[in-house]
């Protein structure tokens, strides 16, 4: 009996040439690396007042950010803020790639953008609305605002692309397929130039009562600011955060053609689903790891390969220690392993977007940040994490893994320029 056909693509690797990141941890790109491989400023973990009374009434929130003056007042109309966060991460990407909306093949330029709710908090303002003024004080621009592909369709007619644009929703993986989508997408030929990654801003009364009730987020009300602490001993949940990280990737021949400064590399891409359950992943690792393997057999390179690991890292109890033992699993003790959510929160649909952006610089600085509120190590996680201060590394090749509700697993193998 013959083995059954398997398609395997040619090796490809598509160049990141701009980075764009809004975050808690600072606006802009060189903002959020700096707060978050220094560490040396406390992120915006804010009691807020929309959560008041909840058992966690705090998140990581972005402060600082004028969006009116950014956006102007029109444009802020038709758009809910997680549209905005991912407008003004667009923004800075294109620029930081050096490209010019204005002069370039427009039907060649897509847009990939990943969310886990999409305008949220929005229904939740009009819900109220409706049952407390009545139907008719129900705004007509509930769909518009609150569609998970609201983020791609406005920075694709922010940015002018008239390529594909897409929406990827697969909970807090969804960044991290958009970018693998986005490598497939320039590995076909569909276009030269991707605008990726993900948004969220979910302040959302409801969606965190819900998560209260599934004892998924901390409850240290007394203490938000280290609430977040992946790999630790005493950790009880992930917070919230709000943000969007986009990356430009092109075609290599696209970005070579241009003189385009080339950050680093996504080179391999893998997807699973656990197909085990709606809120818990896989006691034993396996969806994430057959993710994470076939990213690694897309990019041609093996597990001593990889010297750095951006991991999903929640904060959760169960979370945390599947991932970590999945790490050694198949890549060994070697990698430097980190969770950056301590400085940005679980950002949900956007974390795979910020955080693939925070490995690009991480490859480019050859510097692993720190997991920040790591002060009690857990003696069960099997990996090598970074804590207290970022560690430099000599690493030419780096993963990115997420996890979704509902078991939706993705991972990116990126390498050096």
């Amino acid at each position: 009996m013959t083995a059954p056909y398997r398609y395997r693509p040619e090796p490809f690797a598509a160049a990141v040439t701009g980075i764009g990141l809004v975050t808690a941890a600072g606006i802009g790109a060189a903002a959020t690396w700096r707060g978050v491989s220094e560490a040396a400023d406390a992120p915006s973990v804010l009691h807020r007042p929309e959560l008041q009374g909840l058992p966690c009434d705090f998140m990581y929130t972005i402060t600082g950010l004028d969006t009116r003056a950014v956006l102007g007042v029109a444009t802020l109309r038709l758009m809910d803020r997680f549209s905005q966060l991912a407008v003004i991460a667009a923004r800075e990407a294109v620029a930081d790639a050096g490209l010019d909306p204005s002069v370039w093949d427009s039907g060649r330029v897509a847009v990939v953008i990943g969310s886990a709710h999409g305008g949220l908090p929005f229904y939740d303002e009009q819900h109220t609305a409706l049952t407390e003024r009545g139907a008719r004080r129900v705004s007509p621009k509930l769909a518009p605002l609150t569609v998970v592909n609201g983020a791609a369709s406005s920075v694709a007619t922010d940015l002018g692309a008239h390529g594909p644009s897409q929406a990827v929703s697969t909970a807090c993986s969804s960044g991290t397929v958009a970018l693998g989508t986005a490598h497939q997408m320039l590995r076909t030929g569909a276009c030269d130039i991707v605008v990726a990654g993900g948004a969220e801003s979910v302040c959302s009364r409801l969606l965190i009562s819900s998560a209260c009730q599934l004892k998924a987020v901390s409850t240290r009300i007394d203490d938000p600011e280290t609430a977040c602490r992946p790999f630790d001993t005493h950790r009880d949940g992930f917070v919230v955060g709000e943000g969007a990280g986009l990356l430009v990737l092109e075609r290599p021949e696209h970005a070579a053609a241009r003189g385009a400064t080339v950050r680093a590399r996504i080179a391999g891409y893998g997807a699973s689903s656990d197909a085990y359950s709606a809120v818990a992943p896989d006691p034993d690792g396996l969806g994430i790891e057959r993710a994470l393997r076939a990213a690694l057999a897309d990019a041609g390179v093996g597990a001593a390969d990889i010297g750095h690991v951006n991991a999903h890292g929640t904060s959760t109890v169960a979370n945390d220690l599947i991932e970590a033992t999945m790490l050694r699993r198949v890549l060994g003790e070697h990698p430097l392993v980190t969770s950056t959510k301590a400085m940005t929160g679980h950002t949900l649909g956007a974390a795979g977007g910020i955080e693939t952006a925070l490995t690009v610089l991480a490859l480019q600085h050859q510097l692993v940040p720190p997991t920040v509120n790591l002060d009690a190590p857990d003696p069960e996680i099997p990996v090598d994490v970074v804590s207290k201060e970022a560690r430099p590394g000599v690493f030419e090749a780096a993963v990115k893994t997420s996890l979704g509700f509902g078991g939706h697993n993705a991972a990116l193998v990126l390498t050096r320029a």
